[in-house]
Parts: structure tokens; sequence; C-alpha cells
């Protein structure tokens, strides 16, 4: 009963289209994530001056704007992620359990 099932899900078109679309954004969003992670760990390593300088006659360097950003920049990504899985995921999802329960 289960192969059948497997076999069945394996042939949904829904589901090769899911999987490849998901897969597709989920590395693209990786992408982004690893790039600004790095880039900040990057400018942290070899630009420590650039973190160091203040901004305008206050006492807040440009260090603490640049980690906020990559804070704020993940909690964006994830609501994106979260946003579009609940939309076009979901959906794709249903259709398959539809066309392979019946």
């Amino acid at each position: 009963m289960q192969d059948d099932l497997v076999q069945k899900l394996k042939s949904d078109p829904n589901y090769h289209e899911l999987v490849r679309v998901r897969s597709r954004f989920g590395w693209a969003l990786t992408g982004m994530m690893l790039l600004v992670y790095y880039g900040y760990i990057l400018l942290i390593a070899f630009d420590k001056e650039f973190l160091a300088t203040r901004i305008g006659d206050g006492v807040m360097t440009w260090g603490m704007p640049a980690g906020l950003f990559v804070i704020v920049f993940t909690v964006l990504i994830t609501g994106v992620y979260v946003r579009r899985a609940n939309k076009q995921f979901d959906d794709l999802t249903q259709a398959i359990q539809k066309r392979v329960q019946a």
C-alpha cells in the first residue's frame, strides 16, 4: 500500500514542481543569507576601522547598524519564506494530496 502511494506521489507533476520551486527558492534565500552574514564577518575581519567609525557626533559606530541589519535581514527573509510557503507551497501540497488520495 505504501509503495503504491509513493509511486503516485513520484508520478505527480505537482510534486515535481513543488520540489523544484521550493528548492530553488530555498537556495536563493540561503545564498542571500550567506552573503549578508559572511559579508558582515569579512567586514569585521578586514575593515575594523570602518566599523569603529562614529556616526555623526554621537557615540554610535557603524558596527551597530551593520549588526542590526544582519539581524533584521534574517527576520525579513524568514518572513518572506513563510509568506510564500503559506501561499504557493501549501496550495501545491493540497493539490498533490487531492490527486494522490483519489
